[in-house]
């Protein structure tokens, strides 16, 4: 029987991605005393960068918001991952986000809103979390934005 996390993704027509491996010196995600740290995740469809570039430049808001939810999606996946039942999620603690953008642009916030409203829309109230949104010059394989996860867990 589907957890209510999972019921809830298959309600909102959401299929969570593959989970994938590490694309370096690291580990996806890390379980330890009760917190899930879920490693930076990039905006992937099919294995590659599905939104590259910078925020302001050749990117609108409305690509960088799409890009913060597809990250959102692989954080739920390395949780799976991880916990093999979403259903032992607490809270989601906090979204590191960090926006590829280009001198001048300032909407790092209305960018991760995007992650940060699916992740409540998904987990409820175990989704309401703490944030960090910001700019950077630029991102792994170029993509529009990097988002890293801690979650308490049971």
């Amino acid at each position: 029987m589907a957890g209510e996390i999972e019921a809830r993704l298959k309600a909102l027509d959401l299929v969570l991605p593959e989970a994938r491996a590490a694309l370096g010196s690291y580990v996806p995600f890390l379980h330890l005393d009760g917190q899930l740290y879920i490693a930076g995740q990039l905006p992937l469809a099919d294995g590659k960068i599905a939104v590259a570039g910078k925020l302001g430049a050749e990117l609108d808001l409305g690509q960088g918001q799409a890009a913060a939810r597809l990250c959102a999606l692989h954080i739920l996946a390395q949780a799976r991952a991880a916990l093999r039942d979403l259903d032992r999620i607490v809270q989601l603690l906090r979204l590191n986000g960090f926006v590829n953008a280009a001198p001048g642009f300032a909407d790092h916030p209305k960018v991760l809103n995007a992650a940060s409203d699916l992740m409540v829309e998904i987990l409820g109230n175990k989704g309401i979390h703490t944030r960090i949104a910001v700019g950077c010059a630029s991102l792994p394989l170029g993509a529009a934005v990097e988002i890293d996860a801690i979650f308490a867990v049971n």
